[in-house]
């Protein structure tokens, strides 16, 4: 058979669609060469909340991971829990298991008459390396209690408890506290929610654009007080380092620029609102967490954030040896 023989249905198949590749947010230089990039797509609203600046397509649905956690929280004071303080924030954590993160994890679970063995957490080490060490060297295991989204699941068991529901299904998306947590999602982004998945501590993801995260963000710094938004927006502000940890960015950005809401998520994804409205968010395509600080500290800059702490957050230096040989950098 020669090349004019080849059957039509065959020849004239048409080309897979070429789907363009994301916009790179930053790029890895080391020794002055380029040895690679991290691409995605980022967003910041005005604090009127119009889009200044998208990049890539922040519409299209992702995965906010733990950025989702402040609506999880109001959702949990919808149904009726009265958390406050550091209870409250670190029902929105995603804590670095440091002793009194672990501490008030437990407390949290002894004062509604439930343990450790409740939570549905996979048992994990501490999500802070130093901390992780520690943990190991005094020989202690795994517990689902180290594993950083205890907070969060402290919670829910006990919203659970309070108003008469199935604790051992809690994470089932039909369960009345995951329908509301999809609720107050959906309102906050002003969107409704794209997918549905299960996260990595085993909860319910709901997928959103990244107009609609940033625009979430905005609107729980911007509540009334007195609402859930707002007193998960004072809690996180007020009480930051048991929404991250002592040597996380959230917990700076949070402690020196007054006012300001920030969550980070699992494969990069990162939401920010300043007091006035102005917000961001962006999520690294390819997940990698070591280009979020720059990504984030550029785009803080671009919002007008003129502060020591963004220049800590963008630090992100390449090693060779024990030399400091490169960086991660962004390219907007």
């Amino acid at each position: 058979m020669t090349s004019t023989d080849v059957p039509s249905a065959i020849s004239s198949a048409p080309a897979p669609a070429t789907v363009p590749a994301p916009p790179v947010l930053a790029e890895v230089v080391r020794s002055g060469f380029t040895e690679g990039h991290h691409r995605g797509a980022l967003v910041l609203l005005a604090a009127d909340g119009s889009v200044e600046r998208a990049i890539g397509d922040p519409a299209a649905p992702v995965f906010p991971r733990s950025s989702n956690k402040p609506m999880q929280a109001a959702a949990i004071l919808r149904a009726g829990l009265d958390l406050a303080d550091e209870r409250l924030a670190l029902a929105a954590a995603s804590h670095s298991g440091e002793p009194f993160h672990l501490d008030l994890a437990r407390k949290m679970l002894a004062e509604h008459g439930l343990s450790p063995a409740d939570l549905q957490t996979p048992p994990d080490l501490p999500l802070d390396p130093v901390e992780a060490e520690a943990y190991l060297a005094a020989g202690n295991v795994r517990e689902r209690v180290t594993m950083n989204c205890s907070g969060k699941h402290a919670a829910m068991l006990a919203v659970c408890v309070r108003n008469g529901w199935d604790t051992a299904t809690y994470l089932d998306p039909a369960h009345p506290l995951q329908r509301l947590v999809g609720e107050v999602v959906a309102e906050a982004a002003g969107e409704p929610v794209a997918e549905l998945g299960t996260d990595g501590c085993g909860a319910p993801l709901m997928a959103i654009g990244l107009t609609g995260l940033a625009r979430a963000f905005r609107s729980f710094v911007l509540a009334e007080p007195g609402s859930a938004e707002r007193r998960v927006a004072d809690a996180m502000r007020a009480h930051p380092e048991y929404v991250a940890g002592t040597r996380r960015p959230d917990t700076w950005l949070m402690r020196e620029v007054p006012g300001t809401l920030s969550k980070m998520g699992a494969e990069a994804v990162q939401a920010v609102a300043l007091a006035d409205g102005r917000s961001l968010a962006f999520k690294i395509d390819d997940g990698s967490v070591r280009a979020l600080g720059p990504v984030l500290a550029r785009a803080l800059e671009l919002l007008g954030v003129d502060a020591p702490v963004v220049a800590r957050i963008g630090r992100s230096p390449l090693m060779g040896g024990a030399a400091e040989v490169g960086e991660i950098r962004a390219t907007f």
